[in-house]
């Protein structure tokens, strides 16, 4: 189970509900980047020409819901060997098991806000980049209730 909802430096949920939202899945490792500031996402991924204002992560484990979101505050392309938010560390663990890609936008975002309700899992998790407002993840449930409300 996560905690942070319940930590008493828990940033506000105070994002306007009618704000965009990409819903993307997170991986254990890519998560703990998150937590960092930052989520790289392959260039060639349509997400990184979206136009959104805010990213909410989809946990692939050990939770299997969309716990948090957060304000993107800046999007950093990087080219692999280049200075820039990620190490080649973070090339390996997170860019290689799914892209050959050389080229990454890295979003950087402030503190990470969990949801006062996860929305669970109650499909095959979340593939792609889903579109949605705060709103709907305040109020959906589950990842079907949230598909019916979001563009995917």
């Amino acid at each position: 189970m996560d905690l942070d909802r319940f930590a008493a430096d828990v940033p506000e949920d105070d994002a306007p509900g009618d704000a965009r939202v990409c819903v993307v899945a997170a991986q254990e490792e890519t998560f703990e980047r998150c937590r960092t500031g930052f989520y790289p996402a392959p260039r060639s991924y349509d997400r990184t020409r979206a136009d959104f204002e805010y990213m909410a992560f989809y946990r692939t484990a050990p939770v299997s819901a969309v716990t948090h979101y957060a304000r993107v505050a800046a999007r950093t392309e990087q080219t692999r060997g280049d200075p820039g938010p990620m190490d080649e560390s973070d090339w390996e663990a997170l860019i290689d098991p799914f892209s050959e890609e050389r080229v990454v936008v890295a979003f950087a975002f402030d503190d990470l806000v969990p949801l006062a309700r996860p929305v669970e899992n109650d499909l095959n998790g979340v593939r792609g980049a889903w579109y949605c407002t705060v709103a709907d993840l305040r109020e959906a449930t589950t990842l079907s209730g949230l598909r019916d409300r979001a563009e995917t």
